[in-house]
């Protein structure tokens, strides 16, 4: 079993559910620490809150329409008019390389393995958005355990499905599919990194990454592979998609970092999801607030360089 995590968030922190889904608002720059409020009624009709104001959020159908998943296409409402196809059961994932257990395990053999818990995390986005997200899943490293790291493994290389008869957007050459990411071993074994399974004490969607995807707190989003079924113990750096696409604006390593910038714009503060149009930007944390657990991995390295 891995070195379990303590949870310092509370489900006063958390982004409402349908503020968490809604890409709309936060391309519109809405901003502001979210509470959790108004989760008993319709779905849909929560409330979030920002120093004591409400602000009425989008229906559940509203906000579920518009998302980021570039295998179902580029246009935000694409995820959730196409993802519908994507077939999650059966559901295997592959893990190889230099493990002592190959092979293709059931998902459902998988949870029936692993230790399911809530946990409320910070979630940053290279975009400098951000928001508190309750996640439900089980700490990766319990899974590589599972499978047997053998000695020589430093990196764990993940794939996101390539479906192109259920994912209409891999007909576009936005990547280079399938979607790939990659940490280091000891990013892998850290009891923060999540392989999460559900939402808001529900599954994923199929439009954010069902039925098992990567979350990785102290990392930018784009880190947090979904819907995985290929997990590759390896002794070299893996390639990822976004360094390959462009390795200028997105390195291997991409922690959160406000002292070091995207070369299009400023990491140093964000919006957080679910304050209004008018609320206040946040200063960024070093390392997604997650400063303590986390920079000990990283010690020696420039991390003006590294980010």
């Amino acid at each position: 079993m891995a070195r379990r995590w303590t949870n310092t968030l509370t489900p006063a922190d958390v982004t409402p559910k349908a503020a968490f889904m809604n890409r709309r608002q936060i391309m519109a720059g809405l901003g502001g620490m979210a509470g959790l409020a108004g989760l008993g009624g319709m779905p849909g009709q929560a409330q979030a809150q920002d120093q004591g104001s409400a602000l009425e959020v989008n229906s559940w159908e509203d906000v579920t329409t518009y998302c980021n998943y570039y295998e179902f296409g580029t246009g935000k409402g694409d995820p959730a008019k196409y993802a519908g196809s994507l077939t999650t059961s059966p559901w295997s994932v592959k893990i190889d390389g230099l493990v002592d257990r190959p092979g293709d395990y059931d998902f459902q053999q998988i949870l029936g393995e692993m230790t399911i818990e809530e946990r409320i995390y910070r979630f940053r986005c290279v975009e400098a958005w951000s928001m508190v997200v309750p996640w439900n899943g089980f700490e990766l490293a319990d899974l590589l355990n599972l499978a047997g790291v053998q000695s020589g493994a430093k990196y764990v290389a993940f794939e996101t499905l390539y479906r192109p008869s259920e994912m209409p957007g891999t007909a576009y050459q936005v990547l280079d599919w399938p979607y790939r990411e990659g940490l280091r071993l000891d990013e892998a074994m850290h009891p923060l990194t999540l392989m999460a399974t559900g939402i808001f004490g529900q599954d994923l969607p199929n439009q954010n990454g069902a039925p098992l995807r990567l979350v990785v707190p102290w990392k930018y989003g784009f880190k947090s592979i979904k819907s995985v079924v290929r997990i590759t113990l390896t002794d070299k750096e893996p390639p990822t998609s976004w360094n390959m696409a462009n390795g200028r604006e997105y390195e291997f390593y991409s922690n959160v970092n406000p002292n070091v910038s995207h070369p299009r714009w400023s990491q140093a503060s964000e919006r957080r999801l679910g304050g209004g149009l008018f609320a206040s930007r946040q200063d960024t944390l070093m390392f997604n607030g997650y400063d303590a657990e986390v920079a000990s991995l990283y010690e020696g390295m420039d991390l003006a360089k590294f980010f």
